[in-house]
């Protein structure tokens, strides 16, 4: 390829657009998001009572849309092609399958899709052996600093007395 046709040969943008079928609007993605997380920003933006998008698809007249999945990273492929969300409204008439209910994909502020607060936060990851090691240490210290008052308070009247001894 020549420096012109170079120059000339349409760039694609950096960045992707998905519609969202329910609200009508586009929001753009950086290359390398994941699906799941494309979903669930959506979501956060959708009204209260709004049905949620369930996953994105590209889709392009006359073809068989392509799905992505919660973990696929979001790609497109090329002229023609658009990515778009679906929501349960799509699936009216045929009945909702149960199970993409059952897995909502968690958001980065603790909650659901479905709006309900996450039970696990990121900071909790399951007791481990540091953690346990620092509550035994934890309780040592302790014992170890109790031991000391009370051998303070046992030599206090001694204490006590050698003080009065010189007046």
């Amino acid at each position: 390829m020549s420096k012109a046709e170079e120059v000339n040969s349409p760039q694609p943008p950096p960045y992707f657009e998905v519609s969202c079928k329910i609200s009508g609007k586009k929001t753009r993605f950086a290359p390398g998001t994941n699906a799941g997380f494309a979903v669930s920003l959506i979501n956060r933006k959708l009204g209260i009572g709004a049905p949620v998008a369930l996953y994105i698809e590209s889709v392009k007249e006359g073809e068989e849309p392509i799905v992505f999945g919660p973990e696929a990273v979001l790609v497109n492929y090329g002229n023609g092609w658009n990515l778009q969300t679906v929501s349960d409204m799509d699936f009216s008439g045929i009945g909702m399958p149960e199970r993409l209910r059952e897995v909502p994909t968690p958001i980065p502020n603790g909650k659901k899709i479905d709006g309900s607060h996450s039970t696990k936060t990121i900071s909790e990851q399951g007791i481990n052996f540091v953690y346990i090691a620092k509550v035994l240490l934890a309780f040592v210290m302790m014992f170890m600093l109790g031991g000391v008052f009370m051998l303070a308070l046992d030599s206090l009247p001694e204490l006590i007395l050698l003080l009065d001894s010189f007046k």
